[in-house]
């Protein structure tokens, strides 16, 4: 059963930041927060598995999706903050977070930041770089397999293109129509599209996870390619849950919907 798909705007510090929903007003809520260069679309399928058993509700961070742009260069906090006020604009309290990628990096910093308002959290494929340097290294690698005009505005790829030459950024199992969704969200971001990134490098998850209170769900893919640090993530925060999905990678979030869901709703309930 395909549960429905309510959208909103909510105001907040950093303008309008637009929101998905699925699933009972009476249920428990899911903050969820999407992965880098995408939108709260790309978590429709997950939304959808949490219905049954939860209120989950994904935004689209600012300059992202159909959220207002900003014109400044935002932190992992400021994501969160969005998060919270959305929160504030739609009368909820307390809830869970649920993130990806970034978003396992915003859920960890609105388990920090607001510990109050967030009863546990899953962060599913969290990042990590080493250093700065590595950072730098890491998205500089990155912009070399996201083509843009010569004003930086991003264009479209093709999967082909993604598998000879980022692989490890593809998704199990390759289809034009899983790269046009990576398309659609990187257009609607436009020159914006690093914002993410550049907010992800200066965040750091095992200090994070060091100030984390609540209990807490790590979730990787079989083949996340920093799934290597889970370990470090481990020592970080000796009571986390540390689960894997098998044949799982970038993306997960929608080609493994109802595994997360399912993985999520053991934990949180």
């Amino acid at each position: 059963m395909r549960h429905p798909i309510e959208r909103g705007l909510a105001k907040t510090f950093a303008g309008h930041i637009h929101w998905r929903a699925c699933g009972s007003s009476n249920a428990p809520v899911v903050m969820v927060s999407h992965i880098n260069q995408q939108s709260s679309a790309v978590m429709v399928e997950l939304l959808q598995a949490l219905a049954p058993n939860f209120r989950a509700i994904a935004i689209d961070y600012p300059s992202h999706g159909n959220s207002d742009h900003i014109d400044w260069q935002p932190a992992i906090e400021d994501y969160a903050r969005a998060v919270v006020d959305t929160m504030n604009d739609l009368d909820i309290t307390a809830v869970f977070a649920l993130g990806e990628a970034v978003g396992a990096a915003v859920s960890i910093a609105l388990a920090k930041g607001w510990p109050d308002r967030i009863r546990k959290i899953v962060a599913i494929n969290t990042p990590y770089f080493t250093d700065a340097a590595n950072a730098t290294n890491d998205i500089a690698d990155i912009a070399k397999v996201r083509p843009a005009d010569p004003t930086g505005f991003p264009l479209p790829r093709t999967i082909d293109f993604l598998l000879k030459n980022d692989p490890e950024h593809a998704p199990m199992q390759p289809s034009q129509s899983w790269m046009d969704r990576i398309n659609t969200a990187q257009l609607e971001i436009g020159r914006d599209r690093w914002q993410a990134m550049q907010a992800l490098a200066k965040f750091d998850p095992v200090a994070g996870l060091k100030a984390v209170k609540c209990p807490v769900l790590m979730l990787y893919g079989e083949h996340f390619i920093y799934g290597k640090h889970c370990t470090l993530m481990q020592e970080a925060c000796p009571a986390a849950r540390i689960e894997t999905i098998p044949g799982g990678r970038f993306c997960m979030t929608w080609e493994r919907a109802t595994d997360i869901a399912d993985h999520a709703r053991r934990f949180l309930t």
